[in-house]
């Protein structure tokens, strides 16, 4: 019997997935728990209007992280920091503090999304990744001085 699954099921498929099981397994266990649906032409019509609805909303927030990785790409974010002795910074600059910048500058982004490889801890300017979506990565320029 095919079935559509309505969640993951382990060692079955993924959400969204049409699969092909024993007639009791389907009914005793998957439709049963809710975990599928019987494949018929209008459950069909419905996991594919669906699926249309979910990527038209996923291409459009790739969109919009899109025009904002633009608008930062060409931008620079300065930080003030103190220094000791041959112009040693004090701590680093951590990816909490570059999420806080962001904010104030009036993009809101999750400092999760900001991947920092090398410590900042120099004056100067540094590159680091910010990773949106899986689709959208750019560099950001943060800039240290004293």
């Amino acid at each position: 019997m095919k079935v559509i699954l309505l969640q993951d099921v382990k060692k079955q498929g993924k959400k969204d997935d049409i699969i092909n099981v024993s007639d009791g397994y389907a009914n005793n266990f998957l439709i049963k728990n809710g975990l599928a649906v019987p494949v018929t032409e209008g459950s069909k019509k419905i996991l594919d209007q669906e699926l249309a609805e979910r990527k038209k909303i996923e291409d459009e927030r790739v969109l919009n992280f899109t025009q904002i990785a633009n608008e930062l790409k060409q931008k620079e974010i300065l930080f003030q920091v103190k220094t000791g002795k041959e112009d040693k910074v004090f701590g680093n600059v951590s990816s909490k503090q570059i999420s806080e910048k962001l904010k104030e500058m009036g993009y809101t982004i999750d400092k999760k999304c900001i991947k920092i490889e090398n410590p900042i801890d120099s004056l100067g300017t540094h590159n680091i990744k910010i990773e949106l979506h899986k689709k959208v990565q750019f560099e950001l320029k943060v800039t240290l001085k004293k």
